[in-house]
């Protein structure tokens, strides 16, 4: 069953989610047009390893393929391709993987990155050591196929009457998760203003509800808190603050995308329920990207048990399971 489109403010700037854990993945992955200008937000998609004790289900790889020819397809028709920070959900590797990443060496990564100006988190200011050992690996791979890596932090790119504004660094979470910094990014077309505000969580941050709301956005695309690590690697108060800024925020922007961390466990929505009372007492509204476009959700990774009792796989793909822990990790049989 398909749900019924949101009625978007937008009408200038058209919005198409391409990827997120809506559609059964790990993304954030949008399109954003003006008439001036396509934008590829942030390139990435990725799986869940290992869930509940189970790798991908069959489900899981076919939507991740999926996502990845909507991917390219978003690419050749954007001018501008973003990484918003170097988590492979968020870009695109050049290394073979076909568990995570669902990446075929150096061709997956050049589809999207070829001839494209490419506008990053600068690799060498506030930046945590993985994530600067990522952003030389894509310089050496996949950017290198780029017409143009920029480091975007706090900058304003034009394109004839379209403004593409980034944020300063700001917490990929809490201040002191260890997980490093992201940059925020926004579309303005005329009188409207599309928002892309990913892994902020929640936010947790209150500097970074502060920059999301002074930039008035139209539509507002969160990375929403990560409830579904409560008591493991986020504390009760850091999400209870999160849902509290998240409301903040419902009640503020007319259109509110809450899409990745926050929809990774199977109660998000009960979770989140002032959020949608906020929202709906200001005459706002509070979707899902699958919800935006229209589509069905498919919460694949938070009912991955449930998929391999429902529909379980073939003798086939699980005899390629058994394959995991080898270096080499061939392409699963669908």
């Amino acid at each position: 069953m398909t749900n019924q489109k949101v009625s978007s403010p937008l009408s200038s700037i058209r919005v198409t989610p391409l990827a997120a854990e809506s559609f059964g993945v790990r993304s954030m992955c949008t399109l954003a047009e003006t008439p001036d200008v396509a934008v590829l937000f942030d390139a990435g998609v990725s799986l869940c390893p290992w869930r509940s004790g189970l790798p991908p289900h069959p489900r899981e790889f076919q939507a991740i393929a999926k996502m990845r020819r909507k991917i390219a397809e978003a690419a050749s028709r954007a001018e501008v391709v973003t990484i918003s920070h170097y988590h492979f959900d968020h870009h695109t590797p050049s290394f073979e993987d076909w568990l995570v990443n669902w990446t075929e060496a150096n061709t997956t990564a050049q589809r999207i990155y070829q001839g494209k100006t490419v506008l990053a988190k600068n690799p060498r200011e506030q930046i945590n050591p993985s994530q600067r050992q990522r952003a030389w690996m894509f310089q050496q791979t996949g950017g290198k196929h780029a017409k143009t890596t920029l480091a975007a932090d706090g900058k304003t790119f034009t394109y004839g009457k379209t403004q593409l504004r980034f944020s300063e660094p700001v917490a990929h979470g809490s201040q002191n998760s260890g997980l490093g910094w992201v940059i925020m990014a926004v579309v303005e077309f005329a009188d409207e203003r599309f928002m892309f505000a990913p892994d902020v969580q929640g936010p947790m941050m209150q500097t970074t509800v502060e920059t999301i709301l002074k930039a008035e956005p139209t539509v507002a695309m969160i990375g929403g808190p990560p409830l579904y690590l409560k008591g493991s690697r986020v504390g009760t108060m850091q999400l209870e603050l999160a849902i509290r800024n998240l409301e903040q925020i419902a009640s503020l922007v007319p259109v509110t995308i809450v899409e990745h961390h926050a929809l990774r466990g199977e109660e998000w929505r009960g979770r989140l329920g002032k959020v949608y009372e906020a929202a709906s007492a200001a005459g706002h509204s509070v979707v899902t990207a699958a919800e935006y476009a229209g589509e069905e959700n498919l919460f694949f990774e938070s009912r991955r048990r449930q998929l391999y009792s429902e529909a379980p796989p073939t003798e086939e793909f699980l005899l390629w399971t058994k394959t995991l822990s080898s270096q080499n990790i061939a392409k699963p049989p669908l």
